[in-house]
């Protein structure tokens, strides 16, 4: 399967604003990229090799951002039982997909949901 090469660029910039946030580390558990804070996984972004479309798993506590991450095209709860903790996986391609800034908002919000509050207070400092 080829890669959409849009598609590939708003992840590669996902990536970088993920792995900026304070004490966000890369990691490769079960051949996907994530990016984790403490060692808790707050984005899951999948594979680039094209053998999966490509796409990320944000948990999202905001109701609002929560139903709106959802009513993207192809996007649905997360599988493994993580949707019913608020995890939504939004695909990157396709026609109505979001756009990357809007991506790197949901990343944040995870990231607020998973990491520490120090990790946060760090985010915030001015």
């Amino acid at each position: 399967m080829a890669v959409d090469r849009n598609a590939l660029r708003k992840w590669a910039k996902v990536r970088r604003f993920a792995l900026g946030l304070p004490g966000a580390i890369e990691d490769f558990p079960w051949g996907d990229t994530v990016a984790k804070v403490d060692k808790k996984v707050f984005v899951f972004l999948g594979v680039t090799d094209g053998s999966y479309p490509l796409g990320l798993t944000v948990k999202l506590k905001d109701e609002t951002a929560h139903a709106h991450a959802l009513a993207s095209p192809g996007a649905a709860p997360a599988g493994y039982g993580l949707g019913r903790a608020g995890w939504v996986s939004v695909p990157l391609a396709g026609e109505g997909a979001p756009a990357a800034g809007l991506l790197c908002e949901w990343v944040e919000e995870s990231y607020r949901t998973i990491a520490p509050k120090r990790r946060i207070t760090e985010l915030d400092a001015p």
